[in-house]
């Protein structure tokens, strides 16, 4: 199964990156002033939002040859299917988050004669990036666990290698105990880069930057706020005042 985890990350990367590119430009567009933009941008977030990435797949992979010739890699096909449905998905994580920058900000943009792309790269998009990130964390680890669905067409991912391995073996329960303890890894190895990226873009505008640590972590913040003064926010020292 160690070739299917390079498979995986490969697929993972590329299907973010395109899911990226994807979020940001539909979600930009989709927050333009020009009606005919916002149609179109919402006409593709609609459809994908509602299409099922695996029928995607399977139309990219065996019904794009037949409309129209074109034979693509069963990796690439993949990675299509996963990365424009993704990124359908995150184009709203950037619409919401855009909407969320107040509005004197951007009539300060304008005061100061700001073109619209101006605004978008210095003010809007600089206040947005840190409230973005939160979701993309969540869409990531979806992301990862969607490419599971690439070892239907025969791309040998970490599922496609573990049900090699059950069907020669018979072996169900290993096997598959096995792979969720690999997509779980993966997952939590997204999750610490994107808090760091998290904690990165929170400093970059001077907000206070999420706490450290996992669970842990969270039991050491619900410890100290138990025991904080409800008046005066100090910490309790015990005994009477």
């Amino acid at each position: 199964m160690l070739p299917g985890i390079w498979i995986t990350i490969q697929v993972t990367v590329y299907s973010a990156a395109l899911a990226a590119a994807v979020s940001f430009v539909v979600g930009v567009l989709r927050t333009s002033p020009l009606w005919i933009v916002r149609f179109l941008s919402g006409a593709y977030f609609e459809v994908f939002r509602g299409a099922s990435a695996l029928v995607f797949m399977f139309w990219l992979f065996f019904a794009l040859p037949i409309a129209f010739g074109w034979q693509l890699v069963p990796m690439w096909a993949g990675v299509l299917a996963l990365g424009l449905t993704y990124g359908a998905y995150g184009s709203e994580v950037v619409r919401g988050a855009l909407a969320a920058v107040s509005p004197a900000q951007r009539e300060a943009g304008i005061a100061l004669s700001f073109t619209r792309w101006q605004r978008l790269r210095r003010i809007e998009l600089p206040q947005a990036w840190p409230e973005m990130v939160p979701p993309f964390n969540n869409l990531s680890i979806e992301l990862l666990k969607g490419t599971a669905l690439v070892s239907v067409i025969s791309v040998a991912d970490m599922t496609f290698a573990a049900n090699l391995i059950r069907f020669t073996t018979n072996e169900s329960a290993p096997i598959y105990t096995i792979l969720l303890l690999m997509y779980f890894v993966l997952a939590f190895v997204i999750t610490r880069l994107m808090r760091l990226v998290e904690r990165r873009a929170k400093a970059g505008i001077g907000q206070a930057q999420p706490p450290r640590g996992g669970m842990l972590g969270g039991l050491a913040l619900r410890r100290r706020s138990t025991t904080a003064d409800p008046v005066t926010g100090a910490a309790a020292t015990g005994g009477k005042q």
